[in-house]
């Protein structure tokens, strides 16, 4: 008798190279080798280093309205 896969059982994700440092990465810190790597990659997405391109929205801080505007 064969036993069917448990549906709780979570697969194991492919280790890939750390986008940091380039080690294999770690199940715990997916897709990073490490917290240390995790944090330094956190650090640079809150400081601005990395921006995603694109038209600003409406609204958005820098583009204010003059009052001779119509």
């Amino acid at each position: 008798m064969t036993e069917k896969p448990s549906a709780s059982v979570t697969p194991l994700r492919p280790r890939v190279k750390c986008p940091e440092c380039g080690k294999l990465s770690s199940r715990d810190t997916y897709p990073f080798c490490s917290t240390r790597c995790k944090d330094r990659d956190l650090n640079r997405w809150l400081a601005g280093v990395y921006v995603i391109p694109g038209e600003p929205a409406d609204g958005q801080v820098g583009e204010g309205r003059r009052d001779d505007e119509d």
